[in-house]
């Protein structure tokens, strides 16, 4: 049963962010000067900035969680870091002028959650966080190789699916949230059979496909003269969608630890 409560964390988060007009260029794309606009290796440099805000505050709340044993010890951290993120990122999504503080406020927020969250894990399935990390980017390596290859082109057709199945498994998250209130839930979602380690697969290529339409929407920003603040904004996109692939893979890790102990 104890097992059961850390899957049960990840259920009431998926985290995927709509690709629509957020991504769209606008008006002040191609305006600002040279020096002053979009680049991809600044871009990356700024993705590995949030990285790092990230690991620092998510080692803080791994390392507390371990000295005291207790996950009470973490709550108020988790809870600061999910309320305190979705503000920054909601802030993030509506103002793009503003990435740059807001950015690295999302990544050190997200920092306490992630560090919470892990450490649960860890505690209940040693090992799982490392290969989680591993998956994660590792994915994010294979993918930006295809996309740059050109084995993977983000057309129409495919920004479609990919938007339409990111919906789709966000207002199944937010349903199941809601359940959770009147003490039910979808139960696929959290089960460690086959029909429920097929569904997180799932989920974890949609979510691993959002990285081509963020290394698209960089890659075209780019192009276009985006002012510099798009940086931090693709940079935050990025994040984003590494985030949500990172905690799906945890998951998805856990119920194939908990299917082998059942076998």
């Amino acid at each position: 049963m104890q097992n059961r409560n850390a899957l049960a964390v990840l259920g009431r988060s998926g985290n995927p962010v709509f690709r629509g007009n957020a991504f769209a260029p606008d008006a002040t794309f191609a305006t600002a000067p040279a020096a002053e606009r979009m680049t991809l290796s600044g871009t990356v440099n700024k993705t590995g900035i949030l990285l790092i805000l990230c690991l620092a505050t998510a080692s803080i709340v791994w390392n507390r969680f371990f000295e005291s044993g207790n996950p009470a010890s973490i709550m108020g951290l988790l809870w600061l870091g999910l309320i305190g993120g979705l503000g920054a990122a909601i802030t993030t999504m509506f103002k793009r002028q503003w990435a740059a503080m807001t950015a690295p406020i999302y990544a050190l927020l997200q920092g306490l959650v992630l560090g919470g969250i892990s450490a649960i894990f860890e505690s209940q399935y040693p090992g799982i966080v490392i290969q989680a990390i591993g998956l994660t980017f590792g994915t994010l390596g294979v993918l930006l190789l295809a996309y740059k290859s050109g084995w993977i082109k983000p057309t129409e057709n495919f920004r479609l699916m990919i938007v339409a199945a990111t919906g789709g498994i966000a207002i199944l998250y937010l349903i199941s949230f809601i359940m959770g209130f009147f003490g039910s839930s979808i139960g696929f979602i959290h089960s460690n059979g086959l029909f429920g380690i097929g569904f997180s697969l799932f989920v974890v290529a949609i979510a691993a496909l959002n990285l081509v339409l963020d290394f698209d929407f960089i890659e075209a920003g780019a192009e276009q003269g985006a002012p510099k603040y798009m940086e931090w904004f693709g940079a935050f996109s990025l994040m984003v969608t590494l985030i949500w692939l990172y905690l799906e893979i945890l998951r998805l890790l856990a119920k194939l630890r908990l299917s082998l102990i059942h076998i």
